[in-house]
């Protein structure tokens, strides 16, 4: 009698009937990570709890009208129209079926029978329905063990499918989360390279001296993190070099935060730069400053020769001490920053005029370099031009155009009191307004033809004999380019293309001390730091 009570016990104890054996099976399904295991874990619980010989999943792709599923317990990959057969009317309607006998169901698609070389008797499908009421899916239980399924089973089966569907959902949020994340990944990084691509020194144009010299030195000091103090006329791209600094070291995927210091008043200056605690004053509230903005990154200050004495004494501190005080703060928060300065000022005439600092003067200019004034570097020009011409058709989708020789020598011989800035304008205008492909000499702007600059502008004024000029040229050259190599002669002679006993032979006749070509005056009191100039341009 013993083993009749057991099998008896075994046949009408439902699986689902105790609250832990359903608690149970939530944590499993809640502990899945991924749709495909979900899928199947969800559809061998059906199996055995409702004591069927299969089950399976599909999908309701509402946009297509389609029914698939990611896996069933033989690993058939299964998608079909949703107009057809009973899960499909489940599917459309979101009410259960329950079919004693399919062969004999009207709404029966024998073609899934057919793929699947199984045969269906009987079929229970329970409609996926998420929080909405909107049908997710349809789970399908097949071929009952004994008889056909009862009112018992479409109990449990609800209750499952009710909890699956909320399982699925979750775990498509997260994918979804999951997908975009990873989108937003792979475009900030594509940003980035384009970023660094464009600000990289293969894009600080030129050949001359000046723009070999500051792009070996980027290159010497990549692995550093030490401050740089950049000086120049305004447009010869004092920014475009402060980014090559940024975006060939190893801060380049931090962020690189620009504060131009003469846009900003100056009673605003400290919020701008260090920030400010709400409720400092009436309706104020908490904004983060640039150098917290730049934390881990690189703080670019233009026109730092702009600073009035308060606001230099806050950076300073900052420098020393590499924390600050937000403005009506009273903690001090630690900062991790480089700083990257520019101007266009002689900062040395302002120190002796007693407007800025020299201390500050020296935290910044660890490294020095200087942009060169366009009219200084005229070799430059023609490559300069032709890259802003091309740029501009290409931004304005224009047929390429190209400058005659004339047109050339006519920019090189002008002055060019914006630099580089109003060079790059007047290629850009130049593509708007002129159709045809050659420019020349005559579609220049009246005030550069009119412009009659000397190209021999850097050698000494007045008559010289073509050995003279030559030999003045060489001189220059060569003071230049032993500035550049620190005086180094071996360097000096590989930039010159000429053997070191050449270089020194040369020196001798011109009367060249290595030496004295660095002398570039020291201002009384003040420490020693980087003395070198170093030479770029955009």
């Amino acid at each position: 009698m013993a083993p009749r009570n057991n099998q008896k016990q075994q046949k009408t104890k439902p699986s689902l009937d105790s609250l832990q054996s359903f608690l149970s099976l939530c944590q499993k399904m809640g502990a899945q990570q991924d749709l495909p295991s979900l899928l199947l874990l969800i559809a061998k619980e059906a199996k055995h709890h409702l004591s069927a010989k299969d089950a399976s999943l599909l999908l309701f792709d509402r946009d297509r009208c389609e029914l698939w599923s990611y896996i069933s317990l033989d690993g058939a990959m299964i998608r079909f129209d949703a107009r057809l057969g009973i899960a499909g009317a489940v599917a459309l309607s979101g009410t259960l079926l329950n079919i004693p006998d399919v062969q004999q169901d009207s709404r029966f698609y024998s073609d899934i029978d057919t793929r699947s070389k199984k045969r269906t008797r009987t079929l229970l499908a329970i409609p996926l329905k998420t929080q909405n009421q909107e049908v997710l899916g349809v789970l399908e239980v097949m071929n009952k063990i004994q008889g056909t399924f009862s009112q018992q089973d479409e109990a449990i089966g609800s209750a499952l499918a009710e909890q699956a569907a909320l399982s699925i959902e979750s775990v498509q949020t997260v994918q979804e989360l999951k997908t975009q994340q990873q989108q937003l990944v792979d475009e900030n990084t594509q940003l980035l390279k384009e970023i660094e691509g464009r600000f990289s020194t293969q894009h600080l144009i030129g050949t001359s001296l000046h723009v070999q010299g500051i792009i070996r030195l980027i290159d010497q000091i990549r692995d550093s993190l030490v401050d740089v103090l950049i000086t120049g006329e305004s447009g010869t791209g004092k920014e475009l070099v402060a980014k090559a600094l940024h975006y060939t070291s190893a801060r380049a995927k931090k962020p690189f935060v620009a504060l131009n210091c003469a846009a900003i008043p100056q009673h605003l200056l400290e919020s701008e730069l260090l920030g400010i605690k709400r409720g400092v004053a009436t309706g104020v509230e908490a904004r983060i400053g640039k150098f917290e903005q730049a934390n881990g990154g690189t703080l670019f200050l233009d026109e730092i020769g702009d600073l009035e004495s308060n606001a230099q004494a806050k950076i300073l501190r900052v420098l020393q001490e590499r924390s600050f005080q937000p403005v009506g703060g009273q903690t001090d928060h630690s900062v991790d920053v480089r700083i990257i300065a520019a101007t266009n000022k002689n900062l040395e005439d302002q120190i002796h005029q007693g407007t800025f600092r020299h201390d500050l003067y020296y935290r910044l200019k660890v490294v020095h370099i200087h942009t060169p004034s366009l009219r200084d570097v005229p070799e430059d020009i023609p490559l300069l031009a032709a890259h802003f011409l091309s740029l501009n058709c290409r931004q304005m989708q224009k047929e390429e155009k190209y400058l005659s020789p004339k047109a050339l020598r006519t920019l090189q011989t002008y002055h060019w009191p914006g630099n580089v800035r109003e060079l790059e304008n007047e290629m850009k205008r130049m593509v708007a307004v002129i159709r045809k492909v050659m420019i020349t000499e005559q579609d220049l702007e009246n005030h550069i033809r009119s412009q009659k600059h000397s190209a021999s502008r850097r050698l000494t004024q007045g008559s010289l004999t073509l050995p003279q000029a030559v030999a003045q040229l060489e001189e220059q050259m060569i003071r230049e380019a032993l500035e550049t190599c620190h005086s180094n002669q071996v360097q000096t002679a590989k930039l010159l293309g000429l053997s070191r006993q050449g270089l020194i032979k040369k020196m001798k006749r011109l009367g060249i001390d290595s030496a004295s070509s660095r002398s570039l005056g020291k201002i009384p009191g003040a420490r020693e730091s980087s003395r070198l100039k170093y030479y770029s341009e955009s």
